[in-house]
């Protein structure tokens, strides 16, 4: 096996391995404030403590989440491309340059804070210590392309507003049923997760709902499977559901339509393994 194909392998399977757990990734929302807010952090938001080291090779699964009570992120064997991926909200086909390791290596993480913040204060947090511990630079670069534009349907949402206060889950899991279930979940981050499932299109998913608060939902589809993964492997029944587009008009009310949009291309102009500990 090349050393190209180990990192494809390895990457699809720390992909896949993530695609199975969801993300702890960012409600972006004004209310999503802990109740008991902590004292402003001078300056730049950065963590109190972080520690980095590379993964054991062997291991093929990994996760990133916020630490339950918003005190801090840990991630264990998550590629750096991969969390820029997450901390900025772009699909890893819109990371373009740096090394090839920036894909292929993975990293764990503990990063804590004396009190606990918002998703969106401790993804600036983790966006600052890559800054700061692997020297990332990069500049935006937008483009007229391919999107699917995330619309509500002419029959409306069916979707239920959740306004109840963060409490730092998962958004959406999938069920033992192969069920995904939201819960407090906002169109950006909806687009984002939308953006990976329909990974094959190369689309980035962009919201045109004018859907302003966080929801709760069930979607059941059938899942849209990379070429190489086989039909036969996936559990009996999951086929006869209906495709992913189908099932946001019949089951949420939502709709994707293919159009031209702006596309963001992160493009890195450096990196460094991480500073010491």
């Amino acid at each position: 096996m090349t050393e190209r194909i180990k990192r494809s392998s390895y990457l699809l399977a720390v992909i896949v391995g993530l695609m199975s757990l969801s993300f702890a990734y960012g409600q972006n929302r004004p209310q999503d404030k802990p109740q008991n807010k902590p004292p402003d952090k001078p300056g730049r938001l950065t963590f109190d403590v972080a520690a980095i080291r590379r993964s054991d090779p062997n291991v093929r699964d990994g996760r990133i989440k916020a630490t339950p009570g918003g005190n801090g992120y840990s991630a264990q064997n998550i590629p750096v491309k991969l969390m820029i991926s997450l901390m900025y909200k772009v699909p890893m086909r819109q990371i373009k340059g740096g090394p090839e390791w920036l894909a292929s290596d993975g990293y764990d993480i503990e990063a804590k804070v004396d009190h606990p913040y918002s998703v969106d204060d401790l993804h600036v947090m983790f966006q600052n210590l890559l800054a700061d511990r692997f020297n990332l630079k990069f500049h935006k670069e937008i483009k007229e392309g391919p999107v699917y534009a995330l619309m509500v349907d002419k029959s409306g949402s069916k979707m239920k507003v959740d306004e109840t206060p963060q409490d730092f889950s998962i958004p959406m899991n999938d069920n033992e049923d192969g069920v995904t279930v939201g819960k407090r979940v906002n169109m950006e981050y909806f687009c984002w997760w939308l953006g990976r499932v329909l990974h094959q299109d190369e689309r980035p998913v962009i919201d045109r709902t004018g859907l302003t608060q966080s929801y709760d939902f069930t979607l059941s589809f059938a899942p849209v499977l990379p070429p190489n993964v086989s039909q036969d492997k996936l559990p009996n029944g999951l086929l006869d559901r209906p495709s992913i587009f189908d099932a946001l008009k019949q089951q949420l009310g939502l709709k994707l339509e293919a159009q031209k949009g702006p596309v963001v291309y992160y493009v890195i102009d450096h990196v460094e393994r991480p500073s010491a500990n």
